[in-house]
């Protein structure tokens, strides 16, 4: 995959319809590895299907939850992935077996799960209707300060590098908090017109650069600079760098994202399956996507390193990119494409073996027979999937997934004894129930169970997914299509 070459040939953004993923269960919410290579999708039956992007085709399914999973994130080497489902449970799981090595139960529905973008041993939390959560994994857990004000609607994001947690409350106010101590670094408000405040409904970070977005309930998305916010401290009264709105129809925004080079923003209507796409530095509006009518949008996600955006609306994951336009003559510099036949005129010393015609230049000759030694081992680093503070790549980092092959019908002794190894001989000899035993025993001595205790957390509330659902009459129940006929993997 060249990487170069995708850039500035010309705008960075998706401009058509590319194809959709059928999970086939109702898909709710998804997100990228930090490559791009894989897509994690959530459904609303409580599995998790693990697509591969290049292939377009299905990795690994886990079956993860029993009710709709509404929250994922991957760490920073992909090897483990972050849940939360709708039933208060939080997991973490082994993504190369498929196995659950860590399970939170919390009292209150949980709105997003994130790692940190540096520590796989640290997730941040954030419960409904209450403070924000840090959990440190096989650890203890803190709950993160409050604004002085006492308002308990909190989203709450890591920064780009894990150093800070950024909080919005349904205030408008901002806090920055050290990831360590929990102290306040730096705080703003964010005020509409003269007084009033707007509740913040989500954070997001770009990969790159220090950029980050708040969307607010007053439908607008306000970009600014992280350092800038910092420098402030506190009480401080921080110029967006854009406010980006659809000042025609008056949207309300359901999710927010930037793109992989920080360099656009994509925003996902409330009321329909529609994708509006800004350039930051300008703030221009440079292209709306339109998904099919009457959908409603439920997530969406741009690719870490390609314009590409994978939207969820009905179920179905629809992927946005380029439209591909075919040139032959990037091949060869002097390839030239024909509308109707020409005659071709065939120069005198085409064919001979010696070319005649060649002007004779020594220097020329001399630079050919030099040696270049080619350095074939050593691997160039792709900057696209290095910080400004690395050097290198993650060398342990998983990029794609192995794929068994099914065999539907093999033939006898296919796979011979000699082939196999001892333990699976050995379990050929065991007992079908021993051995299905045997696998959950040591499913449970692996997996660890916590249960979160948050003092005075709402117990009753239920969560926005579920409660969105029971309003629409259209929407399937949950478990979705196909759920009666759901197999173990």
């Amino acid at each position: 995959m060249n990487l170069e070459l995708l850039e500035s040939f010309g705008q960075n953004y998706p401009e058509e319809f590319d194809g959709s993923l059928d999970c086939i269960s109702l898909a709710v919410t998804c997100a990228f590895n930090k490559y791009g290579t894989l897509l994690a999708v959530g459904c609303n039956d409580g599995r998790i299907v693990i697509w591969d992007f290049l292939t377009r085709g299905i990795a690994k399914i886990i079956s993860a939850h029993v009710h709709p999973v509404c929250s994922l994130s991957w760490t920073r080497n992909g090897h483990k992935l972050l849940s939360a489902s709708t039933d208060n449970n939080v997991c973490i799981w082994d993504v190369l077996t498929g196995e659950l090595e860590h399970k939170y139960r919390f009292p209150s529905p949980v709105l997003k799960v994130q790692f940190d973008p540096r520590n796989d041993n640290r997730l941040l939390v954030c419960p409904m209707r209450y403070a924000a959560v840090l959990v440190e994994v096989g650890g203890t857990h803190r709950c993160l300060p409050l604004d002085s004000d006492g308002d308990l609607n909190i989203v709450a994001s890591f920064d780009r590098r894990g150093k800070h947690i950024y909080t919005g409350n349904a205030k408008g106010k901002i806090l920055v908090l050290d990831v360590e101590t929990f102290e306040v670094v730096a705080s703003f408000r964010i005020i509409v017109g003269t007084s009033s405040a707007t509740a913040v409904k989500s954070i997001e970070f770009a990969r790159r650069g220090d950029a980050f977005l708040i969307n607010t309930s007053d439908r607008v998305i306000r970009v600014y600079d992280s350092k800038e916010i910092i420098t402030l401290g506190k009480d401080g009264e921080p110029e967006p760098i854009q406010k980006l709105q659809d000042l025609v129809n008056k949207t309300t925004w359901k999710k927010c994202c930037f793109s992989g080079d920080g360099e656009y923003i994509c925003a996902g209507s409330a009321r329909q399956h529609a994708l509006y796409i800004w350039e930051k530095s300008i703030g221009n509006l440079v292209k709306i996507l339109h998904g099919t009518k009457g959908e409603l949008l439920l997530d969406v996600v741009w690719h870490p390193v390609r314009p590409i955006i994978a939207s969820i609306s009905s179920g179905l994951v629809s992927i946005w990119a380029q439209n591909q336009v075919e040139n032959w003559s990037a091949f060869a510099p002097d390839f030239k494409e024909l509308d109707e036949n020409v005659e071709y005129e065939e120069r005198e010393s085409e064919f001979d073996i010696a070319d005649e015609d060649k002007s004779v230049d020594l220097n020329a000759d001399a630079q050919q027979d030099e040696e270049i030694e080619v350095d074939v081992q050593k691997v160039e680093p792709v900057a696209a999937f290095c910080s400004s503070d690395e050097e290198g790549e993650d060398e342990n980092a998983l990029q794609f997934l192995p794929m068994a092959p099914e065999v539907e019908d093999p033939e006898d002794g296919w796979a011979g004894q000699d082939g196999l190894e001892p333990s699976a001989v050995m379990l050929s000899h065991m007992e079908p129930h021993d051995y299905e035993d045997d696998i959950m025993a040591s499913k449970r001595r692996r997996m660890q169970l916590y249960d979160v205790s948050l003092p005075d957390a709402p117990t009753d509330e239920t969560h926005p997914l579920i409660s969105s659902k029971a309003g629409k009459d259209k929407q399937q129940p949950v478990g979705g299509k196909k759920a009666a006929g759901r197999t173990k993997k």
